[in-house]
């Protein structure tokens, strides 16, 4: 290859890159306002959910706050106004090749997506987190949306727990997959949470029979529907007629433990009734994913 058509080459690539960024910053939202939310949402003892929301936005902000810094520092590095890094020049190529750059996924939540399904399930959860600022604390949770579900679940419980006068270490959750569709539960249960936004993986759920079944052929993935949470003081576990369902951020299934002592990956795990043994569905490798990788 001739110096003139690696020159041409690398001008080409610039271009395309050039687009894609300008794509994104059209895109990406302003970050939320901190004290806006604050003054909406104030910490208090009786409602554990404005702290979780709290929490979120300042996750999400952090993480918006990376995006349009280095998009910024890209452009102008593709100019030529600055010197083009290391790793700029990383997430260039990251950005050419429809990845996710690593200095996004360092401040973001695990994802297997492909960048152009990442920055819309991105929008996606943005607009969960503004619809609940917006409108108040949603009726049914979507807890794909979350940058940190186990905050949320932990939030849930300690509501619980403040209202009952009761140590938070003795409550646990019973669950109870509902009939209702997201749309249709438009209140919040009396105690604990709805939750949606979850796929089952290696087996389907069977709404006539109210139990898990096997997968039809050639289907991978099925929508879960509504799952109540509901918590029970000195919860007892049922011993039969349940498969313990884990719940995974994605369908790689491993994870680290983070700072906090929790699992970036694994969630909780949930009961659901069955006609199978325990067994039966391990062997299948069934369990509850909150995003898929496309």
């Amino acid at each position: 290859m001739t110096p003139d058509a690696t020159c041409h080459g690398l001008a080409l690539v610039a271009a395309i890159v050039e687009e894609i960024v300008t794509g994104i910053k059209d895109k990406v939202p302003d970050p939320f306002n901190l004290e806006e939310v604050l003054r909406k949402y104030p910490i208090l003892y009786e409602e554990s959910m404005n702290t979780v929301l709290i929490q979120e936005v300042i996750r999400y902000n952090r993480l918006l706050a990376v995006i349009s810094q280095s998009l910024g520092d890209l452009v102008k590095a593709l100019k030529g106004l600055v010197v083009m890094s290391s790793e700029l020049e990383l997430m260039a190529n990251s950005l050419f090749n429809n990845a996710v750059p690593d200095m996004w996924k360092a401040k973001a939540y695990p994802s297997l997506k492909p960048l152009s399904s990442w920055m819309i399930d991105l929008l996606q959860r943005i607009s969960f987190v503004q619809g609940w600022i917006s409108d108040g604390i949603p009726a049914v949770f979507w807890i794909s949306g979350f940058f940190f579900p186990q905050a949320f679940l932990t939030g849930t419980l300690q509501n619980y727990a403040r209202r009952s006068v009761l140590s938070i270490d003795t409550i646990g959750f019973d669950f109870r997959v509902m009939k209702e569709s997201s749309k249709e539960l438009t209140q919040r249960p009396d105690m604990g949470c709805y939750i949606h936004g979850l796929f089952l993986e290696g087996a389907r759920w069977d709404a006539q029979a109210g139990c898990l079944t096997e997968s039809r052929p050639k289907e991978l993935y099925t929508e879960m529907p509504v799952i109540w949470m509901v918590p029970v003081p000195n919860r007892k576990p049922p011993q039969s007629g349940v498969y313990v369902c884990p719940i995974y951020k994605t369908l790689t299934r491993a994870g680290t433990l983070s700072t906090t002592g929790h699992s970036t990956n694994y969630v909780i795990a949930v009961e659901l009734p069955t006609n199978h043994t325990q067994r039966h569905w391990i062997k299948q490798g069934v369990a509850l994913i909150c995003a898929l990788d496309y």
